[in-house]
């Protein structure tokens, strides 16, 4: 993420003048919108009128620490969901571990690297970033509460620094070239060590990273080489496969000395959740052109694709054929056979014109209740004649019996066709409305055959 472009705002916490204007000068630099509080109750009013985007948070301070601050921040709805990274002197396991146990995301030791902290900053953003985007898709789904809920969790697991991995490493250099050769393990926790496939005891002093990796990424040797002699921090996501199963990790590593830091946060039910929706998207994409009853395209899709042929048809100078298919006397086949029937009767007929169909570009689309429109690309008035009475004729065929029906003893069709030379200089709709007054001539002349549109000369 660019700050420059996202602008976060920033809340600063700590009693130390001199550290507020060491921060705020570093993140201004970034280009980030920086605010300073010099103790808790401060940074408590200044989160309640106005939320900021994340807070770097001491915990040493009179009268609240930054420990009280961060559980006051977290019980409130409107900035329990703040980001907070704490920043201290305090190196111990059972204060990092407290900072976590009240709601804190990350945990800095004072003295810091300004490129830890920007790189843990940027971080945080971009996970809660993605956290507000990722909500409001889900939000617009069918089941958005139980998915809400899962990525809630999944977010939460994500910011659990107990399944995170966490490691030092320091680079093993050729004695000639100087060049790394593999690096070599500083410091590992437990989640690193089951990843490393060893006991944690063990593999302190052992340079084992260069062999591991190769067997899930290669690339990530080189991008952790590449941290150390450039010092620019990395930030990507990967994806290791093992017994089949795939598993995502999201890796940031820093500069450390002649070495790195790293951390590897497991983001496999998240990425899982992302490619669900990309599914579910997809599917609803494909369902918002097709009818539900008839499973042909809808009068949408088939709008928009008149529309598209008819600009391609301009610039390729070639002639489109419209036929407009219309159920005879389907009103009172419904009052006579009950809509059940008369859907199972659209159904046989749009599929039997969609048989009809062997062209690519050839489409029918539900027009209305029971008319039907063909579009009939690079066609002509003959070719369109011979399609519609193909279809006339096998709707026909079907047999279906319609005793209420005035041109048949069984359903039939009446159908109007159209075709012209699509240009800038008249409208698609005007192809219609010659195809639609060829419809209702067919009508007027007893239904069951087939009409050209008056005119048509192509």
């Amino acid at each position: 993420m660019n700050a420059h472009q996202f602008s976060a705002n920033i809340l600063i916490v700590d009693d130390l003048p001199e550290n507020l204007r060491v921060l705020s000068q570093m993140l201004e630099k970034q280009g980030y919108k920086v605010r300073k509080a010099i103790n808790g109750k401060t940074a408590l009013r200044a989160t309640q009128s106005t939320p900021p985007d994340l807070i770097l948070l001491d915990i040493q301070m009179p009268e609240m620490n930054g420990y009280e601050v961060c559980e006051q921040i977290k019980k409130t709805l409107l900035t329990q969901d703040i980001p907070i990274i704490f920043i201290s002197a305090l190196d111990e396991v059972f204060d990092k571990v407290k900072a976590f146990q009240v709601g804190g995301v990350d945990y800095i030791t004072k003295p810091f690297q300004i490129e830890e902290v920007l790189a843990r900053i940027e971080t945080q953003l971009t996970i809660q970033k993605q956290k507000q985007q990722l909500q409001l898709e889900i939000e617009q789904r069918r089941e958005a509460e139980e998915v809400l809920y899962q990525s809630r969790a999944i977010l939460a697991s994500v910011l659990n620094a107990s399944r995170d991995g966490i490691a030092a490493m320091q680079a093993h250099r050729n004695n000639l070239t100087g060049n790394i050769e593999d690096f070599r393990c500083l410091v590992v926790n437990p989640v690193i060590a089951q990843l490393l496939g060893h006991r944690k005891e063990k593999l302190t002093g052992k340079t084992v990273l260069k062999q591991f990796l190769s067997r899930i990424e290669p690339r990530l040797f080189d991008a952790f080489v590449a941290v150390v002699e450039t010092a620019d921090p990395v930030e990507q996501d990967f994806c290791y496969i093992q017994d089949g199963e795939s598993y995502w990790y999201n890796i940031t590593a820093v500069k450390l000395g002649d070495g790195f830091s790293v951390t590897i946060r497991d983001i496999t039910q998240q990425k899982e959740m992302i490619l669900s929706l990309q599914d579910q998207n997809e599917e609803l994409a494909e369902l918002s052109t097709i009818d539900g009853l008839t499973q042909v395209a809808n009068r949408r899709y088939g709008d928009i694709y008149l529309y598209q042929q008819w600009q391609h048809l301009i610039e390729q100078e070639r002639s489109l054929a419209l036929i407009l298919c219309d159920v005879d006397c389907f009103k009172g086949y419904n009052d006579t056979y009950g809509h059940q029937a008369g859907d199972t009767c659209l159904t046989q007929i749009a599929q039997t014109i969609k048989n009809f169909l062997r062209r690519p570009e050839d489409l029918v689309s539900r027009y209305g209740g029971e008319e039907f429109l063909i579009i009939l690309p690079n066609a002509d008035v003959t070719w369109g004649m011979q399609v519609a009475e193909l279809v006339r004729t096998s709707v026909l065929a079907l047999e279906i019996p319609h005793s209420s029906s005035v041109a048949e003893q069984f359903v039939t069709v009446s159908m109007g066709v159209a075709a012209m030379y699509p240009s800038h200089s008249v409208t698609m709709d005007a192809l219609i409305e010659q195809a639609d007054q060829a419809l209702y001539n067919a009508k007027q002349s007893g239904r069951n055959c087939t009409i050209i549109a008056p005119g048509t000369q192509i």
